[in-house]
């Protein structure tokens, strides 16, 4: 590797950095998707926590996690949940 490829690779790895500390850097474009709030959702729904859990296919830690923010759904859980919010009648169908 010669010392131009190596500035540009180490140029890349700060902007890397500063990117995930939340820095600008020319040329990166982010996306925010605001993450479901999984209580409302569930609340909305009325229905306890382990039996939308079970519902919806998850781990009753998983759903007391996303409810607690320490982390978010993602994929199919997510699309499932964005259904749910929009409909909260939604959850029946999953019954039977």
């Amino acid at each position: 590797m010669d010392e131009q490829h190596f500035d540009q690779l180490v140029k890349g790895v700060r902007e890397m950095k500063r990117h995930m500390a939340g820095k600008s850097v020319p040329g990166a474009r982010t996306t925010e998707l605001r993450a479901p709030d999984v209580r409302t959702i569930r609340e909305a729904a009325r229905i306890s926590q382990s039996q939308f859990a079970k519902l919806i296919g998850v781990n009753l830690r998983t759903l007391q996690n996303w409810e607690q923010h320490r982390t978010q759904p993602t994929g199919p859980a997510r699309a499932l949940l964005k259904i749910v919010a929009s409909n909260p009648k939604a959850i029946e169908a999953l019954h039977e």
